[in-house]
Formats: C-alpha cells, structure tokens, sequence
C-alpha cells in the first residue's frame, strides 16, 4: 500500500497549484489524477485569462481568492518560465441599457478591491482598438486582465513540485475511501490502495462524486459547456485587448481576445449540461458566438477558424466556491465551486488550502532548499537565430523542424517527452510544445510525432494515443 502524508485528488490547475505549495514543506505529497496528463479536465480547455476579480461577487471567498492571485502571477510566471501577458482588457457598451450599467460593474469592483478600472469614452475605446463597433458609446478599462498559456501553468507547477519532491501518480482513478474513527484511513484507486494522513478533494468536474464517497455530498454538479473558436494567427481582423461583453449572472459572455501565442479566441458559450463527457462542438453554439461576437468586432473572420474546442465548467448546485473542512472528518478539505476563475485563484487557493490543512493538525516546517526556479523548454520559434543556432550546437535534435506551422522542432519533442512530468500522448505534446496547434491543426506533423514518441517510450506506433488510452492514433498496421 502506498503511503503518503497529503494525497490531492485531481491534477488540475488547482491541484498542481496545492501540490506545489505542500512542497515547500518537509512532507510526502502525491497527486492523482484519472487522466494520463496533468492539467484535469477544465483548466486545459479555458479562455486562458487571468482575471482580477473585478466582477466577482463582493464579500465572497472567490472575490477574496482571485482578487489576491492576480498579482501573484508577475513573479510566479518569472520563476516558472510560463508565457504572460498584461494586455488588459475592455468592456464596451453598444447600447443606452449596457451603458447604464457600467456605474454598477464599476462600483462592484471597487467592493472587490479592484481599484485600477477607468472609464473610456467612445473615442478612446476605437482607438484601442479599431475593430471594436462603431455603435460603441463608451465602456471600462481594466488594465490589469491578462493573458497566460494555461497548459504550461499545470505543466510547471507540476513539474516544479515534482523538483521538489512531490509525486504525481496518472491514469489512476480514484474508486472509494474507507473512514474510521472519524478520519479518512484508506483511498481506493484502480493502481491500488492509498494510506494518507490527510487528504484534499480537489476533482474539479468530479468532486461531488470523490466528495459522495465520505458523506460530504451536499451540492452536485452540472457541467457548463463553452465552445470556443480559435482563429488563426494570421487572421485580417485582431484585436488588442480582451474584449468582453456587459456580462449577465449567468455568464460573463462570449469575448474575443488574443491567445499568448497570437491566435485570436472567440467564444464561449454557457450550456448546462447533465453530461460530464459531453465536450461535443454544435452548430448552434457556434451559430450563437458568431452572433454575439460579431455585436462587437463586426469584422471578425470567422472563416480564419483553425479549431473549435469546448470546455466544462465545474458549475456548482447550490453555487459557490467552497473549500471545506468537518468536524466529523478530521483529515478531509473539500473544494467545490471552482469555476472560469479557477485557473486565475488557482495559486492563492494553494496557499489558503495549506493554511486550513495547518489549522486541521498538518505539521509544516519549510524547506530551506526549496527550488524556485523552474525552465521551461524553449520555444524554438521565438527566439534569435544565434540563440536558435546555440540550441542546434548543443542538441542537433533542435535543428529539425517537425511541425511547420508552429515551427516545433524533434528536440522540444523529445525534451518533452523526457521531462519530469514525461508527455506521453499526442495532446500532451502538443500542450507543451504546440506540435499540431497551427493552421494543419497536426495534417503534416502528427505521423512524425506519433514516430518520435513511440522511439522514445520504445513502444510501438499503435498505442501512442492522443489523450487517454480510449484514442488510439493509429488502429493498426496495413503493411
């Protein structure tokens, strides 16, 4: 039976975020996760924002906690070697009724502490950006809304705490756990028993399911589906700034805004669902994005579309973001709630749920020799040609291009695939290194990948899979 002292449940961007922190202290952390990859089911299909909290509800826990993580991000993206952008972002009102809010969304964020929102009137919003619609009559500035590539977050952070001395353990569901005399003593996965003294519930999408398996099951939750267009990186029509719509309760509406990596994004919807597979792309939400999105940037190019994608909201019932500890269950801390601002307050969720594990009995004395600095695999692209020219003298793998339109080279593969938290599939590598992410969308790289993995894991190329092993690439040999 493996032991550990702190077992986190779910290797999404806020169990990575847990993990990490618990590694700065003197103690054995493992996380599962049900996939083969970290980075859950959420936050690795997200508009990839990170927010300040300006139009969370004021005086709750999500207000508080994305509110403190905004600034975290300068130095943790530094330490990290993880792309960032403060490129701010724009709320335009195209009407008398959305202008009339913007007093309201102005003063929701000064109760949130979010001091820097201005008021920009409809000249000063076209010169920002040109593309917005000339109906515009004036709107808020937010300069503090940024953009991040939320794939190399998960990745670094786990990869940092692995550094660290934390542990991941994938393709490992969790199936039961047993209690007794008040205290959760065993945790049931499918790679074997878990004996851990504490224990966080951080499943994201299946919390209420880990959640039913000790009692706790006070809430459900119902997926929120969005689609998404992502538009290539060369499209006519861009914009500068995260351009968002008057949002509504039920959501903050379809945006169009920048990716890191010049891509623009467009979407996304806000479906309830009951599924928790269902990331199904419709004609109607697709139909429904072109609608609202064109309200804004009319010129938008939607005939520029590289992919569509969707991702689920781990929307809660009764709603919320809970991060809960019992009386009755002494070694427990359940999270619930986190929804499109999880990436964002991942990182100061982190620090707030290893404080309630202080406040439940976990023992902490820091590391002294705790690793900061965590470097990331160059993109090969972005730098000069003599840094370019270095990289191939040192490693010839990286003066072979392997994916064209995003100009990937085998030794990014290949660093990938041998990195702490090691790429194992199709979309794991493109998540790292963006192999299959350009215009082709994989057409011309995908075989030399599949052949590079296979190589390397010394596997054969039929069980190279894209995600999980349901997705096999290649069915079998035909010669």
């Amino acid at each position: 039976m493996l032991q550990t002292d702190v077992l986190v449940i779910g290797a999404g961007a806020v169990g990575t975020a847990i993990t990490r922190e618990l590694a700065k202290y003197d103690l054995d952390v493992l996380c599962v996760d049900k996939n083969e990859d970290v980075g859950g089911d959420c936050s690795k299909s997200n508009s990839a924002i990170i927010h300040t909290g300006y139009d969370a509800a004021p005086g709750t826990l999500e207000s508080q906690l994305v509110v403190a993580a905004n600034p975290m991000y300068d130095q943790l993206t530094k330490d990290l070697d993880i792309p960032f952008e403060r490129i701010g972002a724009i709320l335009p009102a195209l009407n008398e009724e959305q202008f009339e809010k913007l007093p309201s969304i102005k003063e929701k964020a000064f109760k949130n502490r979010v001091y820097d929102i201005e008021y920009r009137t409809k000249e000063q919003l076209l010169a920002m950006e040109p593309e917005l619609s000339p109906e515009v009559l004036g709107g808020l500035y937010i300069p503090r809304e940024s953009i991040i590539d939320p794939f190399l977050l998960v990745v670094a952070m786990a990869e940092n705490a692995v550094m660290n001395g934390a542990r991941f353990l994938l393709s490992t569901e969790v199936i039961g756990m047993e209690k007794e005399n008040g205290k959760v003593t065993v945790v049931h996965t499918t790679a074997g028993d878990i004996q851990a003294k504490y224990v966080v519930n951080a499943a994201g999408l299946h919390c209420d399911d880990i959640a039913e398996m000790v009692g706790k099951n006070d809430y459900y939750v119902n997926p929120r589906k969005g689609q998404f267009y992502i538009l290539d990186n060369n499209t006519s029509c861009k914009v500068n700034h995260i351009v968002l719509p008057i949002p509504t309760k039920l959501t903050k509406g379809k945006l169009m805004c920048p990716t890191i990596h010049g891509n623009m994004l467009v979407g996304p919807t806000a479906e309830d669902l009951t599924d928790k597979t269902d990331k199904a792309i419709t004609a109607e939400g697709l139909a429904s994005i072109k609608a609202d999105v064109e309200k804004l940037i009319p010129g938008v190019q939607l005939r520029d579309t590289i992919t569509q994608y969707a991702g689920l909201r781990a929307n809660r019932n009764p709603e919320g973001l809970n991060i809960d500890v019992y009386d009755d269950i002494a070694n427990y801390v359940n999270l619930s709630g986190v929804r499109s601002t999880g990436l964002t307050a991942s990182v100061s969720i982190g620090t707030y749920v290893v404080e309630m594990l202080k406040s439940i009995g976990l023992a902490l004395t820091f590391k002294e020799n705790f690793i900061t600095k965590r470097r990331g695999i160059p993109l090969f692209r972005e730098l000069s040609r003599a840094e370019q020219d270095e990289l191939i003298r040192e490693n010839p793998l990286y003066g072979n291009i392997v994916c064209r339109c995003e100009t990937v080279t085998e030794g990014q593969i290949v660093d990938a695939i041998h990195s702490v938290i090691p790429a194992r599939s199709m979309d794991a590598i493109k998540r790292r290194v963006r192999a299959g992410m350009g215009r082709c969308q994989g057409g011309f790289c995908g075989p030399k990948v599949i052949e590079i993995i296979a190589r390397e894991l010394g596997v054969d190329a039929e069980s190279v899979c894209k995600r999980n092993k349901e997705a096999y690439m290649i069915a079998s040999k035909v010669k």
